[in-house]
């Protein structure tokens, strides 16, 4: 029976002892700062809600933690798609009026490995803004340090809940720097070839249901302008 005892003891703390250096695994980065926070390049800021409940649509295969909205929306529960969120967000500008529209869908990265800190997800964003045109956003997201820092500590608590300010820089790729890849659609956009970085600002969240209270953003980097091109 001894043996029995130290064998449950041995294997419970050695999933302790793995769990905790998942967690605070001192050889991964956390890189809080954005690749676009020193550009000199002119920039435009879009503000949107992750809150599924606060978006105009939102769905997945609605076995997720976010709930589809609306509650009889379409559910993506095809096995090519099983794997992937959709969402429709009204875009604010910075002072928080409405700038347009954005379509998002994301679906879990392959590339994905928590041992070195990579919690991937694959996602592209298609942006309109009337009056001045359409862009199509492609990146790569790593959620590890929200789920480190906000998610586990949720679902760790007692209420399944986290409350606080954490705000992280989301987009990992797929520039070298670690942006957004943006091409121009339409508009004053129009063949255009842009960065962007994502980030996101969690004020609460449940482990029952997601997000509660958050802030989105999407920062883009226009192309600067030659030297003979801008004014004097």
């Amino acid at each position: 029976m001894k043996y029995v005892v130290a064998l449950i003891l041995g294997l419970v703390t050695g999933a302790a002892l793995f769990a905790l250096g998942l967690l605070y695994n001192p050889f991964v980065a956390d890189r809080s700062l954005s690749p676009l926070s020193v550009t000199r390049a002119e920039t435009i800021a879009l503000n949107f809600s992750p809150v599924p409940s606060e978006s105009i649509v939102f769905t997945n295969d609605g076995e997720k933690i976010h709930a589809p909205n609306p509650e009889k929306v379409l559910q993506l529960w095809e096995a090519p798609i099983r794997r992937t969120s959709a969402m429709v967000s009204l875009m604010r500008d910075a002072r928080g009026e409405s700038a347009g529209v954005g379509i998002k869908f994301s679906s879990t990265s392959e590339r994905t490995r928590l041992f070195s800190g990579k919690a991937l997800t694959d996602s592209v964003w298609y942006i309109y803004l009337p009056e001045r045109g359409s862009m199509f956003i492609q990146q790569t997201e790593n959620y590890w340090q929200f789920l480190r820092q906000v998610a586990f500590p949720a679902w760790r608590s007692s209420g399944n809940n986290w409350r606080g300010t954490w705000l992280g820089n989301l987009t990992s790729g797929p520039n070298a720097l670690g942006t957004a890849r943006v091409v121009g659609g339409s508009g004053s956009f129009r063949g255009l070839e842009m960065e962007a970085v994502e980030s996101l600002t969690v004020d609460a969240f449940s482990a029952d249901v997601g997000f509660v209270a958050a802030d989105g953003q999407l920062i883009i980097a226009l192309p600067m302008q030659p030297m003979s091109e801008q004014p004097d």
